[in-house]
């Protein structure tokens, strides 16, 4: 009885069977989109996963190369440190070279200081001296010349009033008394010059010293004009020095070239001026009896002679002037020579003396 009326509905309403077919394949399309989203979801969550996977390894090699880099840097820090600490080190190190050194430094000026103080006192007691000396030169010149002068002075009335009383043995007794009072009295003057020299304020002018010579050879020459001497003297020889002083120089060097050629037929007497290691270098040279070199050394002291004063008369006083105002001028002096081969006196002077020459 049942079966017969599901048949008549079914049979009746063919419309509800399309419908649930429809609502059960709109249902699967639904599940087959839902299913696709997921699936798309899925996907991008893998895709996002698979990005942020890279991600992290790329951040995991930054890391990485950070970590590598912050080794290196503490690497290069530790030695950086190192490299301070040795500076550190070497800086104790010198620090205490320095204080040493100042410590020196300072035991020197304290010495030095006591030396210059030593000085002082030694130059006060020396310009003390000085000035005694000069006192006592110019006493001992007054107190000479006036005995001296009365020798030479009755030695020539004794000659003059009594030559017919007097044999010829007692007039050479008499001219030999004469002649060594002139020499003392030449004497007296030349060390009076050697004082005076070592005493005279400097006064420093540009001079022409071969002008200067040329004055002192025609001097020379007219005390002997019958003599045939050759001066060469060079031109132009400007120079800053005290000329008075200078003069006293050139007279005397060129004083003994002038005596120590009387013996030469032909005398050549030589004044000029040579570069030598970059400096100026004055030289007087002549052709006369000239010395032994190995007794060069004494040519600058006081009394000191080379040659008979009967061959060749002199003090021996005169080099040693020269010297002392060479020296005077920042300069030094010096001569070379070989018996009868001629003499060379060099000298220089201050570099300051040449500017401008």
């Amino acid at each position: 009885m049942m079966s017969a009326p599901q048949s008549a509905i079914t049979e009746q309403d063919p419309s509800r069977n399309d419908v649930n077919v429809a609502a059960s394949t709109l249902r699967v399309d639904r599940d087959w989109d839902s299913s696709e989203t997921g699936q798309r979801a899925m996907l991008n969550i893998l895709e996002d996963f698979a990005a942020e996977r890279d991600s992290l390894e790329h951040g995991q090699r930054a890391m990485l190369n950070i970590l590598d880099d912050f080794s290196e840097e503490k690497t290069r820090l530790e030695q950086t440190q190192r490299a301070v600490l040795n500076i550190l080190d070497d800086f104790e190190s010198e620090k205490n070279k320095v204080e040493l050194a100042n410590q020196q430094l300072e035991r020197e000026i304290g010495a030095r200081k006591r030396v210059e103080t030593q000085v002082q006192a030694a130059n006060t007691e020396l310009l003390a001296a000085n000035k005694e000396l000069e006192a006592f030169s110019y006493s001992v010149s007054h107190d000479l010349r006036a005995p001296l002068r009365s020798i030479d002075g009755f030695s020539l009335a004794l000659l003059e009033d009594y030559a017919d009383k007097l044999d010829d043995e007692g007039k050479d007794h008499l001219n030999r008394v004469r002649a060594a009072t002139q020499r003392m009295g030449t004497l007296i003057d030349d060390l009076l010059d050697l004082a005076r020299v070592t005493r005279t304020e400097m006064r420093l002018e540009t001079a022409d010293l071969g002008a200067i010579a040329r004055s002192v050879a025609e001097e020379l020459q007219k005390t002997e004009p019958e003599r045939q001497v050759k001066f060469s003297i060079e031109e132009g020889l400007m120079a800053l020095v005290d000329s008075h002083l200078i003069r006293i120089t050139l007279e005397n060097l060129l004083g003994n070239a002038w005596k120590f050629t009387s013996k030469r037929q032909s005398a050549c007497i030589e004044f000029g001026r040579k570069n030598s290691d970059g400096r100026h270098t004055y030289y007087v040279r002549d052709n006369g009896a000239g010395f032994n070199p190995a007794y060069a050394d004494r040519l600058f002291s006081a009394f000191q002679r080379l040659h008979d004063r009967n061959e060749y008369p002199g003090t021996g006083v005169g080099l040693a002037t020269v010297q002392r105002i060479i020296h005077r001028h920042g300069g030094r002096i010096w001569a070379e020579s070989a018996v009868d081969k001629g003499a060379t006196f060099y000298f220089t002077l201050s570099e300051t003396s040449h500017r401008g020459a």
